[in-house]
């Protein structure tokens, strides 16, 4: 070993880390976006067939709100999954865990913490 050489990527073995990381988190994201998009396609899925008309318009109010949210949530999870599925697309580059901004290596928690990052702590201050 060089002395005091900084490390320029991260090792294959340290790569194969992070993609069970980012396997993992993938499959719990997946699993979240389904059950959203299944309440979506679902409508009434609490099984109550209420046909008292009093509470009617609320519930379809809230109902429709409860359906906007469900539609964010769903397109959300689908963001974090394509920006997961990057990450593993720059693990495969041997890209994975440099900075976009500064080139230098992102460091380890950061990117157990955001798999996805492409920023270190240090750009993304600047960023602010």
């Amino acid at each position: 070993m060089g002395e005091n050489t900084e490390k320029t990527r991260y090792s294959d073995a340290e790569l194969l880390e992070f993609k069970a990381i980012i396997m993992e988190k993938l499959r719990i994201a997946r699993e979240e976006l389904l059950a959203l998009t299944k309440t979506l396609s679902g409508g009434n899925a609490n099984g109550t067939d209420d046909t008292a008309g009093t509470y009617k318009t609320l519930e379809d109010g809230s109902a429709t709100l409860e359906k906007e949210q469900t539609n964010q949530l769903a397109a959300r999870q689908k963001k974090f999954i394509d920006n997961l599925e990057a990450a593993l697309v720059r693990i495969e580059n041997k890209t994975y865990g440099i900075c976009r901004e500064t080139g230098k290596l992102i460091q380890k928690e950061r990117l157990k913490a955001v798999p996805h990052t492409t920023l270190s702590i240090e750009a993304k201050n600047k960023q602010y």
